[in-house]
Order: C-alpha cells, then structure tokens, then sequence
C-alpha cells in the first residue's frame, strides 16, 4: 500500500487538528467528570475496548481487512504497549504529584517527535525559528498550568510523580516515532489505530485488577454520559482522524497542534465546569497559537 505523503499542513488538516484538540480538551473535563465513579485505570480500560468494538464494527461495515496479517504485527505491538505504558505513567504518577504539573510534563511529548523525526525523514527537522516556536508554544502550557506549580508539593514523592509526567512525554513521543519508522507507516489508520486500542484497553483493565480497583455499586448517568463521549468520541472518531493526520501529514508540524488540548480544557472547564477565567489562560492560548504559526511557517527557498 502506497502513502501519499503531504509536506505541509492545508486548510483540511489545520481545521481537522484543531477540532482533535478542542475535543481532547473536553475529554479532559469528562474524564474528570468520570472519576467520581470511575477510577482511573478501569475508565481507561473500558473506554479503549469499547472503541476497539466501534473500530472493527466500521471496518466490517467499510470492508476494510484490518484482522488480515500483512506484516505489521511486531510493530503493532510495540505501538499499543507504549501507548498502554504511556497511560500507566498518568495514572499512577498522578497519585503523587499535582494535575497541573502532570500536564505540563505530558506536552513536552512534541519536542520528543521533533528530536526524533529527522532520524527517519530528514525533510522533516526543524529549522531555528520553528523551535522557537515550539518554545513558545510549550511556554504557552507551562504559563497556563503555573499556579499548579506554586502550590505546595503534593507529597514526598512528588518527584516521582513529575519523572512519570516525563516518561509519559517520551512514551508518546516515540509512539507517534514507531507510526513513521515501520510498516505501520503504510498501514490503514483503522488497523493502527486497532493496535493501539486492543492492546492498551487489555493491559489499563489488567492494571485495574491489579491495582485493585473496584467496579462502581451504580453507575451514576453523568459518569455513563462521560464515559461514552470518551468511547465514541475521543478514542474512536477522534483518533481515527489523528492515525489518519500522522499517516499523511509531517509529524512534527502537526505534534505542536497537540500544545493547544491543554489550554482547550481548561477553557471547557471554564464554560463547562464554572472555573475561573483569567488573563493568564487568554495570553497563554496566544502564545500557542504563535508558537503553532512559527513552527509551520514556510521556509525560505534557497537561492
């Protein structure tokens, strides 16, 4: 299977990563919403199987032979078991350190895609410029979530909580590698992402037994509504659409689109959950938005 490989972002692509990110940032409020009947690594679980049930009901509805061996298997594996272990970090990092400053670690993910892409597509390294905006963007995060970081320390072990952030960060980060360097690169996006969610949604519910995590007594109708929007919405449509972006779309000029779902959730935990909208956020999201700008500039033409 051929891929056709665009070198710059178009209007398509622009408008289809910042409806990901919008949306992502709404499945940050509604996994929070969750949580209050859900925990953590079960919600994961659940949510992940679920969509891998959507994705093969499509596939067979499309005809599409995403259970056909063509080679991409090892690939496959070590894709959904670094995406499993990138949500593992989450998880139990966050019982020691402080959502904010969590959040702020897991978006350093886009300089690891930027490092990395130009061992395995050398058109695609960054010119000066583009990581300034890259800096940029990320300082955008960072000024958002600063309050997280003045508060005092969660605990003890707040520093193990912020080095799992930080593996999170480099687990995305080389997933998003493993897509482009294997045959995973020419592979559908329905069978990438199929991969990805069979085998994190197996490992985040083994997790769950392990971790001793009980099944909710009732399951309260918010939680429910929460739970599928991330399901459907989330792990099913919208990631389709992002395997679909990194297949055809330089990865390093689309990872940076991923600094704008941060500063999206917390505006959505603004008009959804009532949070208190200040200039640090409005000022943050124009930083993001330069940085994104500066990075998918157009270079100049060589004499």
């Amino acid at each position: 299977m051929t891929t056709e490989r665009r070198t710059r972002l178009d209007s398509r692509a622009v408008l289809l990563l910042l409806a990901c990110s919008a949306l992502w940032g709404l499945g940050q409020v509604a996994a929070k919403v969750a949580l209050t009947a859900i925990p953590p690594l079960l919600q994961g679980g659940l949510r992940s199987l679920g969509a891998a049930l959507l994705l093969l009901a499509w596939a067979r509805a499309r005809g599409l032979p995403v259970l056909q061996a063509d080679g991409t298997g090892r690939a496959g594996l070590l894709a959904g078991a670094l995406f499993a272990a990138e949500f593992a970090c989450i998880f139990v990092g966050l019982q020691h350190t402080s959502a904010s400053r969590m959040t702020v670690f897991i978006y350093l993910a886009p300089f690891v895609v930027a490092l990395g892409m130009p061992f395995i597509a050398r058109s695609e390294r960054l010119h000066a410029p583009q990581w300034v905006g890259l800096a940029l963007a990320f300082a955008g995060v960072a000024w958002a979530y600063a309050e997280g970081f003045e508060a005092p320390a969660a605990g003890p072990l707040q520093w193990l909580g912020d080095a799992l952030g930080i593996a999170a960060a480099l687990l995305w980060g080389l997933t998003t590698l493993t897509l482009r360097a294997t045959r995973l690169a020419s592979a559908s996006p329905e069978k990438t992402l199929l991969y990805q969610l069979a085998v994190s949604g197996a490992a985040l519910l083994a997790a769950s037994v392990w971790q001793g995590e009980t099944w909710p007594a009732r399951w309260d109708g918010l939680a429910l509504v929460s739970l599928a929007f991330q399901t459907v919405v989330i792990s099913f449509a919208s990631y389709l659409v992002w395997f679909w972006l990194v297949r055809h779309y330089p990865a390093t000029r689309i990872s940076v689109f991923l600094l704008l779902t941060p500063v999206f959730g917390l505006f959505a935990g603004v008009g959804l959950l009532g949070e208190p909208l200040g200039s640090r956020l409005v000022l943050a999201l124009a930083a993001v938005c330069v940085g994104i700008a500066l990075v998918n500039r157009r270079a100049a033409e060589p004499a």
